[in-house]
């Protein structure tokens, strides 16, 4: 074995298990020159662009889209990507909320730091809680009531907000999605534990080597030296069809983060546990959606939310895998919906419920 193949694989091992987010692919392979040209999920332009500049300096890219009608909204709908992705992992809930008029919403799609267009964070920042803050920064910025969306790392990143200030979802966050994501235990049902540990010589190692060269840990990560587009195609999505752009997206999203930028969030993905956080939610629409071929985080923590949450409403998504808001897009599309019309038009009529089932 060459000494590339073998930073390859350390690299692969440490980083491809991405836990509870969607770090699937650190050294993903670049698409060869002759392989045929496919579409791209190009998102429309957005209304507004902007940055929030977090307590501690960092610079978070947002951007935010009107009703495409023009007319007022109603709610504000605030997307939180997951772990190795941005803000493009929701082009299909941007585009079909974009054209929703009951009720109109204005859209927030961010990037969470380090992470797409924002800022780069060190590692003691790199942490759930202060994804959490940072999340409270951005509503600062935003008036009026507010539905929180968050896959995989992003709702994490909602728990810790409301472990933090539970009195937003009294009455400003009106309701809550979580997609593909878990309240703790993660590696005790989805990847194996042990990897996540601060105290695996893999994991310290990658982050050693990318701070003593992350050029070579780049340029193997380039060459291929892990996962390959049928390892993502596997591991980020389920049996059914999925189109080559979606692929392509997630791939393209995968690559864009630098080993080391993973590497800082292993430590606080591994230790998350905020089963006691969800007592905040006790006041709000929740909507708990997960795909049962999941990989990265199983079913089971859907499961387990859902438990905690007696009132929310757990959805089964058949088949489909951890990036399924872009695997079975109209589904998801379906349920927000839905979430949207039960929360507004609950609350603009003074009451407050929540379909059981």
């Amino acid at each position: 074995m060459t000494v590339s193949k073998k930073v390859g694989a350390l690299v692969g091992t440490a980083i491809g298990v991405g836990i509870a987010g969607t770090a699937i692919a650190v050294g993903v392979a670049r698409r060869k020159q002759d392989e045929p040209a496919r579409g791209r999920l190009d998102a429309a332009e957005p209304s507004r662009e902007y940055t929030v500049v977090t307590e501690d300096g960092i610079e978070l890219s947002v951007e935010e889209v009107d009703p495409a009608d023009g007319g007022k909204p109603v709610l504000t709908v605030v997307f939180v990507h997951g772990f190795a992705l941005d803000r493009r992992c929701w082009h299909f809930q941007r585009t079909a909320l974009a054209r929703l008029t009951e009720p109109r919403v204005r859209q927030v799609l961010y990037d969470q730091r380090s992470h797409g267009r924002s800022g780069r964070a060190n590692e003691a920042s790199s942490t759930i809680d202060q994804l959490g803050s940072d999340l409270g920064e951005v509503l600062a910025r935003i008036d009026g009531p507010v539905v929180l969306v968050g896959h995989s790392m992003g709702g994490m990143t909602i728990m810790a907000l409301a472990e933090r200030w539970p009195e937003l979802f009294e009455d400003r966050i009106w309701a809550v999605a979580f997609i593909g994501t878990s309240a703790g235990e993660v590696g005790k049902r989805g990847l194996p534990r042990p990897l996540l540990s601060r105290y695996n010589p893999v994991t310290r190692n990658l982050g050693r080597l990318a701070d003593w060269q992350p050029g070579l840990v780049e340029f193997v990560r380039g060459a291929g030296g892990q996962l390959t587009r049928r390892a993502v195609r596997s591991l980020a999505f389920g049996a059914k069809d999925v189109a080559p752009e979606v692929v392509d997206l997630t791939m393209e999203m995968l690559d864009a983060n630098p080993v080391r930028v993973l590497a800082d969030f292993i430590d606080t993905l591994g230790t998350h546990n905020r089963y006691a956080a969800l007592a905040g939610l006790k006041h709000t629409h929740v909507l708990v959606l997960s795909g049962d071929t999941d990989r990265m985080t199983q079913f089971s923590h859907a499961e387990r939310i859902a438990f905690e949450l007696p009132d929310a409403e757990l959805v089964r998504v058949h088949g489909a895998g951890h990036m399924v808001m872009l695997e079975q897009p109209q589904l998801v599309n379906d349920h927000l919906v839905m979430l949207l019309q039960q929360s507004a038009y609950g609350r603009e009529n003074g009451r407050r419920w929540w379909w059981r089932r």
